[in-house]
């Protein structure tokens, strides 16, 4: 019976089957075991935020000299850190209280490292690196700081000395000139410098100075320039911020070097060459530790050594032998073989200010209020 009986069920099954066959459908199979959901890959942290710099600058990013060569040194760190970083500027910030107010804002906009780029930025940003702690403030040719707030600066003054050199063994009438911007010591040591270098080339020369008390006006700038020329000068540096003395020298068929950036293209019938500033390798340096977390207060004063001061694009007019004498001369500073600030060294009224053979520190150098012999004139009060 049991062997009839499973006769049976196979004979119905395989009838089921060929019924199924025959209507083009297939027989059902048995169900297939659910698949394992598969393990998830981990997720990738999530990419930090950018760190957002801010820059106050004096002068409009177009001058051509002080404020461009700050935004060109911006726009090279934006290249090395590409969207580590997010940088902003504001520009046309006067030294008053609408710098407070615009540091305050690039703050509160979350901001965590502010460069304030000129000297009279530094009481502002003291007052607002004290409300603000978790932000970083640099704050450009100062001598203050505070726990999340340090100075930097640059050895213009070597610049300044080469150039110079070069005016000392270019000026005809031995009388060179000197637009300056604000009686402090960053200006008149430049001044000095200048003179200096002057002397080690042409012991003749005398150095006459006119001041505008602005950084940046370039009508101001260019009167300037004519008065001196008008008194004799014809070599000119400037401690101002626009392209206007080496225009004013082109025009008056007189010869003057740019200032803080390449200023070839704006005279270049007048132009000596440019005593420039490369801010690029310091604005690196301080993103690069606030990116890693190793900034700190210290003291920063750049020069040639740090590759933040030359004087380049010599003119055609610069004879060859005084064009390397101005490279090897370039060469014992960066090497640390020759100091600017040396003695004996006398003031313009004969009072000895460096002992023979003693040197000018840091300090010394910073609190230069005086004028060297050579330089006509006094050194304005400032008040």
């Amino acid at each position: 019976m049991r062997a009839v009986r499973r006769t049976l069920i196979h004979g119905a099954a395989l009838g089921v089957a060929l019924i199924l066959a025959a209507c083009g459908q297939e027989a059902p199979k048995p169900a297939d075991k659910p698949a394992e959901k598969a393990a998830e890959a981990p997720k990738p942290p999530p990419k930090p935020e950018p760190l957002k710099v801010a820059f106050a600058y004096v002068g409009p990013v177009g001058d051509g000299g002080w404020t461009f060569a700050h935004d060109t040194g911006r726009k090279e760190a934006e290249k090395e850190f590409g969207d580590r970083i997010k940088t902003s500027f504001v520009e046309n910030v006067p030294e008053s209280a609408d710098a407070e107010r615009v540091i305050r804002d690039m703050a509160s906009q979350g901001n965590k490292l502010i460069f304030g780029t000129t000297f009279g930025y530094m009481e502002p940003m003291l007052k607002v690196a004290a409300e603000f702690k978790d932000v970083k403030f640099e704050h450009a040719t100062g001598y203050k700081s505070a726990d999340n707030m340090r100075a930097y600066d640059v050895r213009a003054y070597e610049g300044a000395y080469v150039a110079g050199m070069i005016a000392g063994k270019m000026t005809k009438s031995n009388t060179l000139g000197f637009v300056a911007s604000i009686p402090i010591p960053e200006v008149i040591r430049n001044i000095n410098a200048f003179t200096l270098g002057a002397q080690s080339t042409n012991p003749k020369v005398k150095t006459k100075v006119v001041w505008v008390n602005k950084w940046f006006d370039p009508g101001k700038e260019a009167e300037a320039a004519t008065a001196l020329i008008n008194g004799g000068a014809d070599v000119l540096l400037q401690n101002t911020d626009s392209s206007a003395v080496l225009q004013t020298a082109e025009k008056m068929g007189k010869f003057a070097f740019g200032w803080d950036s390449d200023m070839t293209a704006y005279g270049p019938k007048a132009h000596l060459g440019s005593s420039i500033i490369n801010w690029a390798p310091y604005y690196k340096k301080a993103i690069k530790e606030a990116l890693e977390g190793s900034w700190k207060v210290e003291t920063n004063w750049w020069g040639m050594k740090e590759g933040a001061i030359d004087v380049i694009s010599l003119g055609e007019m610069v004879p060859a032998e005084v064009k390397k004498m101005a490279e090897d001369k370039k060469a014992e500073i960066k090497d640390g073989k020759f100091h600017i600030w040396s003695g004996p060294m006398v003031d313009n009224t004969g009072k000895e200010v460096l002992a023979k053979d003693a040197k000018g520190d840091d300090k010394f150098i910073a609190g230069i209020m005086f004028y060297v012999k050579g330089v006509e004139g006094k050194v304005p009060s400032g008040k």
